[in-house]
This record gives structure tokens, sequence and C-alpha cells, in this order.
């Protein structure tokens, strides 16, 4: 079969017409060695042998099968889907910026021949279109993103199968979650494929706990701390499962802690600091990042002078993540802000140190506080 996608899949993969002909068994030989090739590296997860492979099988196959033919569409599909998979998410750097613009327009091009070829073989309404349309809002911009996610959203909702509906509700969040056109309705999509996925799919199918994580996250950010706590201790019960440690589940055990810290619930919070120190290595090299954090008061005569300053501290993680032994060694601008900084640093959270599988105190950790008013 020739439709492999590398994002999770809507639709089944089409499976090659047998009237096909070969016009020389050379020419057969290398499309079959190209896409040999292709499924190799989709089983390896080799991302660079699958574009690689995926642009060559489509290059060979567009020859041998015809422009319109339906595997042409298919390899089209598998050599978009494989460019967008590679597309650099850094974009700052001038050199990754050259690359999206260099591989964007491609993947859209090879979206939009498979939109065409799939509309005139399955017609208008045919499900078998939401891949592309899906793929054509992965390679645009946000701004026409949203056309894109529409038109395959009335197609799923014709559909009225309820896990294509979900599994396009879901890529329309994912698409535009973070972005300036994320709405209240495009936030109802997540909460509306995750009561489909409660209600067809068990508690340990990955689309429905990675699903529970994202909704998570929203009911987080929106405060209602209730909610995500049952969700995100959900997430874990399933990720913990698993033989290995999902960055998921490492997310929703420091989500925990914040959540538990802000209601004040330390002795909730420690699990989860002890959970996440044994499962992610400790480095000597880079200052620990704080699990929970709590801003220092800024001293209201300092604020009101316009007064800026600093202060440098030194202390020890205990085997639970707490801050222990806090000492202030330098401070620039006034005792006030070695003050309010001790009084913070005492609340923050940490996960602890791991050596040989247990959990020992982590000494000599340093921190710096920065003071300082924006003028304007």
């Amino acid at each position: 079969m020739f439709k492999t996608s590398i994002k999770s899949n809507l639709l089944k993969a089409a499976i090659l017409t047998s009237a096909l002909t070969v016009t020389t068994a050379t020419y057969a030989t290398e499309f079959n060695d190209a896409y040999s090739a292709y499924q190799a590296a989709v089983t390896d997860k080799n991302k660079a042998d699958i574009e690689r492979y995926a642009l060559q099988s489509y290059e060979l196959g567009k020859a041998k099968f015809g422009a319109d033919s339906i595997n042409t569409g298919n390899l089209a599909l598998n050599a978009a889907n494989a460019l967008i998979a590679n597309m650099p998410k850094n974009t700052f750097d001038k050199e990754v910026k050259q690359k999206v613009k260099l591989l964007q327009p491609q993947a859209f091009e090879l979206y939009q021949e498979t939109l065409k070829i799939y509309r005139e073989r399955y017609g208008d309404d045919g499900i078998e279109l939401i891949d592309p349309l899906l793929g054509l809002s992965d390679a645009s911009s946000k701004k026409y993103a949203r056309e894109y996610l529409d038109d395959a959203l009335d197609i799923a909702e014709d559909s009225e199968n309820a896990m294509v509906i979900a599994d396009t509700k879901m890529a329309y969040f994912e698409r535009l979650v973070n972005s300036s056109f994320y709405t209240r309705k495009v936030r109802n999509y997540a909460f509306d494929a995750h009561e489909i996925y409660s209600e067809l799919l068990p508690e340990d199918a990955m689309k429905r706990v990675l699903n529970s994580f994202r909704v998570a996250n929203v009911r987080f950010a929106e405060k209602d701390y209730d909610e995500s706590e049952a969700l995100f201790l959900g997430v874990i019960t399933q990720f913990q499962k698993l033989d290995y440690n999902h960055p998921y589940e490492l997310a929703a055990h420091a989500k925990l802690v914040q959540i538990y810290e802000l209601d004040g619930e330390s002795e909730k919070s420690t699990q989860h600091c002890i959970a996440i120190g044994s499962m992610k290595p400790w480095k000597e090299d880079i200052e620990p990042t704080p699990l929970f954090r709590k801003n220092p008061d800024y001293p209201i005569s300092y604020l009101k002078a316009g007064k800026s300053g600093s202060t440098t501290m030194s202390f020890t993680i205990d085997k639970m993540g707490f801050v222990k032994d806090p000492v202030v060694t330098d401070t620039q601008g006034g005792t006030k802000f070695k003050k309010e900084s001790l009084l913070a640093l005492k609340q923050w959270r940490y996960a602890p140190k791991f050596v040989d599988g247990k959990a020992v105190e982590a000494k000599d950790v340093t921190v710096q506080l920065d003071y300082y008013v924006e003028k304007r």
C-alpha cells in the first residue's frame, strides 16, 4: 500500500490498483527499490530517509503510473507528509527560515496534487479528502489554514463517522491552539473529541491519553485545577504502564506540582517532584529548573523610586525537592531585595537529584533574581 502518513492517519491507506502495468522491468525495479527503502525508513522512524525516499518514490511513481493515477496521489501525500514532518520548528534562525521557505511551498503543491486526484476519484465529499486538506492547513499560514480545516471538518461531519469527526476536530485544535486564531470554538473542538474518545476508545488508547493531556492543559490554563488534576492523574496512570518515559508523563507530573503548590498542598506535590527526579537524569553542568517558582514581591519603596537590583543565592535541594538552607552570596541595590528573594526562594520546588536510583541532596545550587523597572 502506498499511503503511509507520518502524522496520525484518519483514513486507511489506499491499495495499489491491480490493473497497473509496468512499462519496463528496469524502471519497475527503480521504483520498487525506492519505495521499499521508504517503507524501511518509516519502520526505522528515520525522518531524513523518509523524506528522501518518499520524494524519490513520488517522482518515479508519477512517471510509472501517470499524473492522474490514484497511486500517484498516494505517493504525493507520503512525500508532502514527510516534508512537513521535517519542517524546522524554530523559525527565528535565518537558515531555518530559508529551509521552511523551500519546503513549505513544495509540500503545499504535493497536497494540492493529492487533493485534485482524490476529488476526481472519490468526489467532493469523500472522507479520503480529509488527509490532504489537513495537510494543506499544515503547509499554509495559520491565516489561510482555517479554510482547509473548515472544509475537512464539513466532510467529516457529513460522514457521520464519530471517530473521523473526533480526529478532524483534534487536528483543527492542534493547528490553531497556539495562534491568534485560537477561539472558544477551536477550544471546544478538543473537548468534543475528548467526549468521543472517552466513549469509543479504551482508557489506555494512546490517542485518548494524548487528547486527555491536551484538554488537561487547557483546563489548567483556565485555572480549573480540579478538572485538570483529575485529567493529569489519569494521563500519568496510563503512561506508567509503558516501558519507557513519555515526555507527556513528565509534563503531567510538572503540572501537578504547580497545581498542588498553588493550592498550598506541598505534601501532594512531593511525590510528583520525586517522580520527575527519578525519570529525568540530573545534569551537573546545567542549572536545575524549578518545577514551581514563586516570583518575589518588588519592594514598594524601591519600585516607586525606580530602583533596580539583584540577589544571588546558594542553596541545597533536598531529597524531596524542597529548597534547603538558602544563603545570599551577593546582593545589589538594597537589603529589601535580599529579604524578598529569600522569602520567594523558600517556596520553590525542584525535582530531586537521583544517584543509583536513590534521591540525594544536591548542594551548592545557585540562582540569581533580577529586579528592574521597565522605562517607558
